[in-house]
């Protein structure tokens, strides 16, 4: 049985448009109903602040304070999570020398990373920012491909910063002529077994998502989705790991005065892309009607739901941002059917309580007007 991680309380400061906000939970979903600019999609992304990473949006810390107020904020949340009950507080602080820094703590302890916060809480998004993912720069389904990995291996991040890093060191060694073999041999034997370990991460979770979505495909509402991994060693993925990594020195060794003349790397993980097939109608997702890949970018957001609740043994919390707009009548309560059935807590925000009226008693509505809440 998969068990429910829920928000009970959650306490913002000085948060966007936010100046003092509480709400208490009920555990059931949460429907965020308000104009445009009310603070709906701020709400949500103080919500996604629980899970390591930049958030919803990705902001800089220092965009994320109140206008008007100091430079700094605060999230307090009481969850029942993976390891019980527990109280997070996160927000940003100035250090001495002016720099300003997110702080984390968990039942009132400093916590030794912000990649503690996946102890207790696993948090799935989707948000209108993301209805271009197929169509967008391959960048951005990286990301995104990144972020579903990291729901299930923290791990993954820490790689992917360490490739980064010694690819810098690289490209910098090399736009400054510095073709010493030692050094770049010992940075490139480093950036090889990191991005074959990041590759691998990549297509397990591929893998394990086209199981699902395959076992899926007769009773679900929405379009299934088929996943595959380009631009990295593709003719090779099948080789075991080691032996990837050989090939990865060769092709950087070889690549050496090419990628000095480009100033940047040109062959690894960070240039791979996640494709996507609309397998009922067999055709590309980015040439798809704007409906038909929001439709599937959904039933995907689903799958790996329930992905993260299959192997971890607890549902995800999700952040569904304007997640009705599209959506037809009958495919809104397929839709909130499926939300309720993965047996977690759910988010979402729209302008229009009617949109939610499938839901019925089964989520708690929450009006919200210019940074205000009120049950």
């Amino acid at each position: 049985m998969t068990q429910k991680t829920q928000i009970q309380r959650l306490k913002l400061t000085d948060f966007r448009n936010y100046t003092q906000a509480g709400l208490v939970l009920d555990g059931r979903h949460v429907v965020l109903v308000g104009k445009n600019g009310a603070g709906k999609t701020n709400f949500m992304e103080a919500i996604s602040l629980l899970s390591p990473g930049r958030g919803l949006r990705r902001a800089v810390l220092s965009d994320i304070p109140r206008i008007g107020a100091e430079a700094s904020f605060t999230i307090f949340a009481a969850v029942d999570g993976m390891n019980g009950e527990a109280d997070i507080g996160t927000g940003t602080e100035t250090t001495e020398d002016g720099n300003l820094v997110r702080r984390l703590r968990i039942n009132g302890s400093p916590a030794k990373s912000v990649d503690d916060l996946t102890d207790h809480l696993r948090i799935l998004w989707l948000t209108p920012a993301m209805d271009g993912l197929f169509t967008g720069p391959s960048a951005e389904r990286r990301r995104f491909l990144d972020r579903l990995v990291l729901s299930l291996d923290p791990a993954h991040g820490r790689r992917a910063n360490d490739f980064e890093r010694a690819m810098r060191s690289r490209n910098r060694l090399l736009s400054e002529g510095r073709f010493d073999p030692s050094w770049l041999s010992g940075i490139e034997q480093q950036m090889a077994a990191l991005g074959v370990a990041m590759a691998a991460a990549r297509r397990e979770m591929l893998g394990l998502l086209a199981g699902l979505i395959e076992a899926d495909r007769q009773t679900s509402p929405f379009p299934s989705a088929e996943l595959s991994l380009t631009g990295f060693l593709d003719e090779l993925s099948d080789l075991p790991a080691f032996e990837l990594e050989e090939r990865y020195i060769e092709v950087l060794a070889q690549s050496r005065h090419r990628d000095a003349a480009a100033g940047r790397t040109l062959e690894g993980p960070h240039r791979a892309d996640l494709t996507v097939r609309h397998i009922e109608k067999n055709m590309d997702a980015e040439r798809c009607s704007t409906g038909e890949q929001k439709a599937l970018l959904i039933g995907l957001i689903l799958a790996h739901a329930r992905l993260v609740a299959t192997m971890t043994g607890f549902a995800p919390i999700l952040l569904l941002d304007e997640i009705a707009a599209h959506l037809d009548e009958g495919r809104r309560a397929a839709l909130f059917d499926r939300i309720d059935a993965l047996g977690g807590q759910a988010f979402m925000t729209g302008t229009d309580v009617a949109m939610f009226s499938a839901l019925g008693d089964r989520a708690q509505i929450v009006t919200v007007e210019d940074g205000s809440l009120d049950v």
